[in-house]
C-alpha cells in the first residue's frame, strides 16, 4: 500500500521557465523525495510529495523542535530553490509551505495567477542580497560629554541620581550613534536597490555573534548593478571601521516574493 503523502511547495515559476534542473537533474527534497513539476494556468509549481507520517501537522510541529533535523531540512529546501533559480526567475516559498496534494497546488496557481505573475515580473533580473551590521557599543561610549558629577559637596542621594542620569544619557548617546550608522549604511545601499526589507535583529545566542546587530536588511538588486552594490559595501566598511558588515547572498528573492502564500492544509 502506498503511503499517504502531502505536497511540499518549494517555488513557483512561469511555464516558459526551463525546468531541466527538476526533470533531468534528479533533484531531491526535504524528505529525500523526487522533486517534480505541477503545471497550471501558465505557471509551474516546484513540489515534492512528502509522507504524512513525518509531515502531518502534529508530526511536523515535533520535528521543528529538532534543531539537527531543522538545519538539514532547511538546507535541502534551499538547495531545491537555488538550483531551480539558476534556470530563471522564481518565487521561492517559505520553509514548510505544505498543501493537501498536487491538485490543491494546481488550484492555488489558478486562483492566484495574477498575484504570482506580478511577483515573478517584480523579481525578474534581480537578486536578493543581505546586509548584517554589528557594532560593539563600547566603541561608541564617550562620544559626547556627559554632565559632570560633583565629587564633593553634594548629598549621596544627589550624586547617585546624577550618576544614573549620566548612565541613561550615555546609553541614549550610544543608541543614537548606532542608529545613525545604520541609517547611513541603509541609505547608501538603498540607492542601488529597487526594494529593501528590514528584518528583526537575530538572537545573539542563536546566531552566535558579539556586540549589537544594528542592521539586518535584504536588498533586491538589479543583476546589472551587482558589482556596484558589492563595491558600495566595501566602501562603507572603510567609512565605518567600528562597524562589522556582513554581506550575504546572492539568493533567490525570498524577501520580495510575497509572504501570504500558505502553508495550507485540507
Amino acid at each position: 500500500m502506498t503511503e499517504s503523502c502531502v505536497t511540499w511547495l518549494y517555488a513557483i515559476a512561469f511555464d516558459v521557465h526551463p525546468v531541466t534542473s527538476v526533470r533531468q537533474a534528479a533533484l531531491t527534497g526535504v524528505a529525500g523525495e523526487s522533486v517534480h513539476v505541477v503545471e497550471e494556468s501558465g505557471l509551474l509549481g516546484i513540489v515534492g510529495s512528502v509522507p504524512v507520517s513525518d509531515f502531518g501537522e502534529e508530526e511536523l510541529r515535533e520535528r521543528l523542535q529538532d534543531l539537527d533535523w531543522l538545519e538539514a531540512a532547511a538546507r535541502a529546501h534551499h538547495k531545491v530553490i537555488s538550483t531551480v533559480a539558476r534556470e530563471g526567475n522564481i518565487i521561492p516559498l517559505r520553509f514548510a509551505t505544505i498543501y493537501h496534494d498536487d491538485d490543491r497546488v494546481r488550484s492555488l496557481l489558478a486562483e492566484r495567477r495574477a498575484d504570482f505573475a506580478s511577483a515573478l515580473n517584480r523579481v525578474a533580473g534581480r537578486t536578493e542580497w543581505g546586509i548584517k551590521a554589528y557594532i560593539d557599543p563600547r566603541t561608541l561610549e564617550g562620544q559626547e560629554p556627559h554632565d559632570a558629577i560633583p565629587e564633593e559637596g553634594g548629598s549621596p542621594g544627589t550624586a547617585y541620581l546624577l550618576r544614573r542620569r549620566a548612565q541613561r544619557q550615555g546609553q541614549e548617546t550610544v543608541q543614537r550613534a548606532a542608529q545613525d550608522r545604520a541609517e547611513q549604511i541603509h541609505v547608501a545601499l538603498q540607492e542601488l536597490a529597487v526594494e529593501s526589507a528590514h528584518h528583526r535583529p537575530q538572537d545573539a545566542r542563536l546566531a552566535q555573534y558579539e556586540g549589537s546587530m544594528i542592521l539586518n536588511t535584504s536588498y533586491l538588486v538589479p543583476n546589472a548593478l551587482t558589482d556596484e552594490f558589492v563595491t558600495a559595501v566595501q566602501d562603507i566598511r572603510g567609512r565605518f571601521p567600528d562597524v562589522r558588515i556582513e554581506l550575504v547572498g546572492p539568493w533567490p528573492a525570498y524577501s520580495f516574493a510575497g509572504d501570504d502564500i500558505g502553508p495550507e492544509r485540507a
